[in-house]
């Protein structure tokens, strides 16, 4: 089997510093719905993995995040992929769960799920926390400057390895190509 885990917020869709706190915010970034297509027909099974405090925070509910990812599955779905899984952390930092990313539980989980052994894995995201958690657990961290990406290249600091690309479907070919 091979995978990819992605990141939501800045990776796949538009990221906001409020927070996507309703289906009508969730905006996919330009080409990355057919970049997960592209891995799909690659024979890529696509799992998320995606930190959601606003849940904790009081700013939507889980039923409300269960509507937006249904709203991400639908669009992938049209673009003619699927995402197979997606794993979401609803706490703060101070519940200190181990879900959070920079913690790698929702990276175990997935790898657990689909029996794979995460080494070289591509994992890709827009902050630190996101490739510290797939870089934990051996995955291949990449680094999307869409979102985050370009203030979290701009603090250096990446796990060892880390490629940087422009945006997912730029990492896709990569991957396709490798």
């Amino acid at each position: 089997m091979k995978l990819v885990i992605l990141d939501r917020d800045g990776v796949i869709n538009e990221d906001y510093d409020n927070f996507i706190k309703s289906p009508d915010e969730w905006i996919p970034i330009p080409g990355s719905l057919e970049a997960i297509t592209l891995l799909n027909k690659h024979g890529y099974t696509i799992a998320v993995a995606t930190n959601q405090s606003g849940i904790a925070r009081g700013l939507y509910s889980i039923e409300t995040l269960d509507a937006i990812h249904e709203k991400m599955h639908h669009a992938v779905e049209k673009a003619g992929g699927e995402i197979a899984a997606v794993y979401y952390c609803p706490h703060v930092n101070e519940d200190q769960c181990d879900c959070r990313k920079p913690k790698s539980k929702m990276a175990e989980d997935i790898g657990k799920q689909f029996a794979i052994d995460l080494k070289g894995v591509p994992g890709i995201g827009d902050s630190l926390r996101d490739l510290q958690a797939f870089a934990n657990v051996g995955c291949q961290p990449m680094l999307v400057l869409t979102g985050k990406g370009k203030k979290t290249l701009a603090e250096g600091n990446l796990p060892d390895g880390t490629i940087v690309f422009n945006h997912l479907a730029e990492a896709v070919q990569h991957i396709i190509t490798e």
